[in-house]
């Protein structure tokens, strides 16, 4: 395992990385409009300096787990990490929106790399009864970054120009990039067999992945049409075609066992049903702050900063709940409160104050970050260390298709529930939701994801306990441990005929 200093490095890495993702996106939303004045682009283009982003992140998270899982989860990290603060720099200087389009695809590339990185260094470097920690600090340290990216691009983009914001990213991104490769990891024993990279099924997997994202992406802002319906159309063939593939090959992309977990399948269909819940409230509740109660967006940053604050404060609870009360019941907790936070906000009206939607947020987020920690420990935890990165990959996949699906299922259900009156867009680029018809619908589509929240909930039984969560040797659910055979009443030091209690073999004892 590795030494203390190197704990600390590895923490310092991951969080750095994390943040600097986290950061990323949410100070771009507040650099597109002036950007999309200075370099005279459409909508449409503008949209695709964050569609392409997601594409190319999604459809590479597993693929780029398994390099690291071959090739080391440091390295990768590094080249991941001095590639994006490369691109970044590349965006700043970039002349015309092309430039930009084609630098954040490069961009989403390299996040691939580095995000399930992250979480391969943690499973490297600590125990995996001790993941829990730095896993809270990961978790808090993403909220900090959702909470301070509006304040931030807000300040940069208006004192110094859209171009700060990506000049942000620059200096951190080397710096820890060129630390990581100084940085000396233990190495793996001789004669240690290397996971073989299946090509085809990470060339399947993308095309389903992009196919998916593309589509969820696209929906809010068209609607379904034929179109859009090609996506899902794709999604399904390579999907088929992939599982196919991974049946039959001698090295799959991802190892059956992961796949096969009884609590890995559960924690990631949890993080998707939380963060579909949670991003599709979001992205209502945005529309409803600034369309319905007239808020600017510095004030509706405000109302919704409960949010971030409990994502701070909440993770390292979680991680004490989950070492006491186990991971199942912490989850199962987390995921009524996302529920009851999304229902909450669907009682939310006209006269509503600063306080009843403050409380809805507070709620979310105490029960986000919660869910956060755990699942993801879960997961993360119950992978041996030459899968941890895949187990990563398959981590951030769901963190990335979740808030995806959550926002096409917010703005399909708003549809729905106001006919007549809503397009299927988001108001602000067209046609949208009149006041009165935005209220009404609100209600009732806040109410299915709250329902999205609880099926997650019914998903979270399936965790393990409080007795299987802690192993005896810190050694992962499912795998074997040593235990010394205890010596028999007739074992003596003293007779000189008999064998010495000390030559009492090792024998292996499987976990139940």
């Amino acid at each position: 395992m590795s030494t203390p200093r190197v704990r600390r490095l590895t923490l310092a890495g991951s969080v750095t990385g994390a943040v600097i993702v986290a950061l990323d996106g949410t100070v771009l939303t507040v650099a597109q409009p002036p950007l999309q004045r200075d370099l005279h682009a459409t909508f449409a283009q503008v949209q695709w300096t964050s569609t392409g982003y997601l594409i190319a992140v999604a459809s590479l998270l597993v693929f780029a787990g398994r390099l690291g899982d071959r090739y080391g989860h440091r390295r990768v990290f590094a080249i991941g990490m001095l590639g994006f603060g490369a691109a970044s720099a590349g965006i700043g200087l970039a002349g015309g929106i092309g430039w930009v389009i084609g630098l954040r695809v490069a961009q989403g590339v390299f996040g691939a790399l580095l995000q399930p990185a992250t979480l391969g260094m943690l499973r490297a470097a600590y125990p995996p009864d001790r993941l829990g920690g730095p896993l809270a600090v990961r978790t808090g340290a993403i909220g900090l970054a959702a909470a301070a990216g509006p304040l931030v691009g807000g300040a940069l983009t208006t004192h110094l120009g859209w171009r700060a914001v990506f000049f942000l990213n620059v200096a951190p991104a080397l710096a820890m990039g060129l630390t990581a490769l100084a940085v000396r990891a233990p190495m793996a024993p001789r004669g240690t067999a290397r996971p073989r990279l299946d090509l085809p099924g990470a060339a399947l997997l993308a095309m389903a992945l992009a196919g998916l994202v593309h589509t969820l992406v696209g929906v809010p802002g068209t609607g379904w049409t034929a179109a859009t319906a090609l996506g899902p159309t794709a999604a399904v063939a390579a999907g088929g075609v992939l599982l196919w593939h991974e049946r039959r090959t001698e090295h799959p992309l991802v190892p059956p066992g992961l796949l096969r977990s009884a609590t890995a399948g559960p924690a990631l269909g949890v993080l998707v049903s939380a963060s579909a819940a949670l991003f599709g409230a979001l992205f209502l509740g945005t529309y409803y702050l600034q369309d319905v109660l007239a808020l600017d967006p510095l004030a509706s940053g405000l109302r919704a900063l409960p949010l971030a604050v409990m994502m701070v404060l909440g993770a390292p609870v979680a991680a004490l709940l989950m070492r006491r009360q186990g991971p199942r019941r912490t989850t199962v907790a987390g995921m009524v409160l996302v529920a009851a936070g999304v229902l909450l906000m669907s009682r939310l009206g006209r006269d509503s104050g600063a306080e009843a939607i403050g409380g809805c947020f507070l709620v979310l987020g105490a029960g986000f970050a919660t869910v956060m920690v755990t699942a993801t420990t879960v997961v993360v935890r119950d992978a041996s260390v030459d899968t941890a990165g895949v187990a990563g990959g398959l981590q951030q996949t769901a963190m990335n298709i979740g808030p995806a699906l959550g926002v096409a299922a917010a703005t399909t259900l708003m549809s729905v529930a106001g006919p007549g009156a809503a397009t299927g867009r988001p108001p602000g680029d067209g046609p949208g939701w009149a006041t009165d018809v935005f209220l009404s619908a609100m209600g009732p589509a806040l109410t299915v994801l709250a329902a999205v929240a609880a099926a997650g909930a019914l998903l979270a039984t399936r965790l393990p306990g409080r007795a299987a969560a802690r192993p005896p040797g810190g050694q992962p659910v499912g795998t074997s441990r040593m235990r010394r055979v205890s010596p028999s009443p007739r074992c003596t030091t003293t007779s000189p005929t008999r064998k010495p209690c000390s030559a009492t073999p090792w024998r292996p004892r499987p976990t139940r």
